[in-house]
Parts: structure tokens; sequence; C-alpha cells
């Protein structure tokens, strides 16, 4: 257990277990010291996807510890490397983050999940952002709801606290899959296990371009995403023949990284 979280890797797969009873809701330095986890698997040839998820059934995280709040934690806190978290706002990040949310993803707990790449949720979990009703708001919920779900409901949610159940999660395109708590993590992993058998530099270079060009239009885009680093270092890499000799040859690819 570190700082209210605990890592297990194996087979290529970081999972992140926020462990803070009763709601796993995240004190700064909670977030910091997931940064710095988080930091660390871009440069850990052991990971190439990390799972977080919360212990427990009931709650993937409440969001900001409100009781470190009262104890005078400022809503501004230096929450590290990553922000809020651990990952949403780390600088160039490589490594794809899928969230398996066990129950319920309430402010900044849902305002997590919604910056993971990818979303599996268990069929009893909720997603809703009360900050409005306390009298603050939810920056990152502010910014990333708007983009993932129409628009008048997405300020339901954000006006009026409305909770989406997973089902409707689902239904409007922001979890990738929905299924029982005991096939969550399975399920996580079974994701998982098909970013993994993609080019490590590909989905590097497909986390780049969408990070890059979501202010631009589609020509811009085009026109600037083969200057960017990792677009090159993908299309020149050695993987990138391996991918073509692998798949003449019937076989399974063997990525280098490189």
């Amino acid at each position: 257990m570190t700082q209210g979280f605990h890592v297990d890797i194996a087979d290529g797969i970081a999972l992140v277990t926020i462990d803070r009873p009763k709601a796993n809701a995240i004190d700064a330095a909670t977030s910091y010291a997931m940064g710095e986890a988080f930091l660390g698997f871009e440069h850990d040839p052991a990971v190439r996807v990390a799972v977080v998820t919360g212990a427990g059934e009931r709650f993937f995280s409440a969001g900001w510890d409100l009781g470190a709040a009262a104890g005078g934690e400022a809503f501004d806190s230096d929450y590290g490397a990553g922000g809020f978290g651990g990952f949403p706002d780390l600088p160039g990040r490589r490594t794809p983050v899928i969230a398996a949310v066990n129950g319920m993803a309430v402010g900044g707990g849902f305002e997590i999940a919604m910056a993971a790449d990818l979303i599996v949720a268990a069929d009893h979990a909720q997603f809703f952002l009360p900050e409005a009703g306390l009298g603050i708001l939810p920056d990152a919920g502010s910014v990333r709801l708007p983009r993932l779900l129409p628009p008048h409901i997405a300020r339901e949610v954000l006006f009026a606290g409305r909770r989406l159940s997973a089902a409707e999660a689902a239904r409007f395109g922001v979890v990738n899959r929905v299924v029982p708590l005991a096939e969550l993590l399975p399920a996580a992993h079974e994701l998982a296990a098909k970013v993994l058998a993609s080019a490590p530099l590909s989905v590097a270079a497909i986390l780049e371009i969408e990070r890059r060009t979501g202010q631009l239009d589609v020509l811009e885009a085009m026109a600037a995403i083969k200057d960017y680093p990792g677009y090159r270092a993908a299309i020149d890499s050695e993987d990138a023949v391996e991918g073509n000799l692998s798949f003449a040859e019937k076989r399974d690819p063997v990525w280098k990284g490189r």
C-alpha cells in the first residue's frame, strides 16, 4: 500500500487500485503519489497499459477528499505530475489507461474515469458530478463532459447533478463495456490484452495525435501529424517492418517498441 493506493504489475499491465475507505476519496498526497506512479510507468518497459480501479464494490472514487478539505487542504493544492488522480494531465503520456469502474464515480472520480482512454463499468456503477450543488464546480468535468455527451444531457449532469447509470453511459458512448462486477477486472484485462496486441509505438503515436489535434480541423490535423515525433517514430520503426512481415508469414508479431 502506498499513500492510499496499490500497484500490481503483470504481463505488461499495471493495475492501480485506489484503496481509501470508505469511498476511495483522494487527497493531495494520494494524488501526488499516483502521479509519481503513472510517471514511472512511462519509463518502465514492464508496463504498456495501466488499469485504474477502486477497492470494494460501492465506490470507484468519490473524488476529492472533503475530509482533507475540512482539515485545510486547498481546492487548488499540488496534485502532482499528472493532476488530480495521477494521469489525467500527465504531459506527453504514452501509456494508455483503462478505467475499470467498480461502483460510483463521483465528482473527481468521474473526472478520472473520463480522462481514461477506455472505460469498462460494472453494471451497478453510476457517474455523477455534484459540485454545483455544493457551491463549487467540476473543473475537468466542465471541459471534458460536453465533449463526451450530447450538450443538453451534459448540462443536466453538470447543472442539476443528474446521475448516469452504467447502461446510460454505454448508450451515450461514454463507456466501452458494461459487465457484472465479478467480470469487471477480467473484462478490463481482456481489453488491455487487445491493446497489448498492437505495436506500442503505434499506440503512443495515436495518443499524441489525439492530444495535439483536438482543436484543429481535419485538414490542418492531417497536415500536422507527419511532423509529430511519435508519428515518425512509429512509421520508421523496426516494429513497422515486423508488422508487415508477421502478416505475410501468418504469425503473431513480436513487438520491440523500436
